[in-house]
């Protein structure tokens, strides 16, 4: 059973700590905060700042909520010599990764995550629980999956977007790097970078739908 240092005081770090147990034993917790110092997070001590990530002997796991938070703590500790080596990659016990699929260093992938044929997760991804990831669907680096969220063949989700619980999107499309879906938005057309869309069918934030609702 190998050590594990969680970066992040969060509710992502108490479920990853649920989700390593049978692999690794959780150490400690690494956060910026210095009023949470001592505090415990899920059992564990937390034990200072980030920045003491390249002092332990221990695999190292990203536990910031937001993928534009986790790719703040991997550039810092990258400038400190932590390279991808060190992070671990956390896959629930009960989720199978089939042959053809691939899932990059750093990622969270939580129980009843489903995968079926040639899915590329890269780096430092989260997928939370209940969330269907089907064929030849690619999940850049940073980017987070939240519950219950279905991509249909072939979607691309780009760098550090986040879609939110409950969401669809139709086959073949693409959500943008830091783009935000909102929660059980069904999108059915490319969201460009950047843009926040919500609704059935999604649209952009501020952009009326037919019927009139915003």
């Amino acid at each position: 059973m190998r050590d594990l240092l969680l970066l992040g005081a969060s509710g992502l770090a108490r479920e990853a700590a649920a989700a390593a147990q049978s692999r690794h034993r959780v150490i400690g917790v690494l956060d910026d905060d210095p009023a949470l110092r001592g505090t415990r997070v899920a059992g564990a001590e937390v034990l200072g700042g980030m920045a003491h990530a390249a002092e332990y002997d221990a695999d190292l796991l990203v536990c910031v909520g937001s993928g534009a938070g986790r790719r703040s703590v991997v550039d810092r500790l990258d400038a400190l010599g932590v390279d991808d080596r060190r992070y671990t990659t956390l896959i629930d016990d009960a989720v199978r990764v089939p042959d053809g699929c691939t899932v990059g260093a750093g990622s969270i992938l939580l129980g009843g995550v489903v995968l079926t044929a040639d899915v590329t997760i890269g780096r430092h991804v989260v997928v939370m629980p209940n969330s269907t990831l089907t064929h030849d669907v690619r999940l850049h680096d940073f980017a987070t999956v939240t519950s219950g969220v279905s991509l249909a063949g072939s979607v691309r989700v780009g760098e550090a977007a986040y879609i939110g619980m409950n969401a669809a999107v139709r086959q073949g499309l693409a959500i943008g790097a830091g783009a935000v879906i909102g929660m059980g938005a069904a999108v059915l057309a490319d969201v460009p970078d950047g843009e926040t869309w919500v609704g059935v069918p999604a649209r952009p934030v501020g952009v009326p739908h037919p019927e009139g609702r915003s």
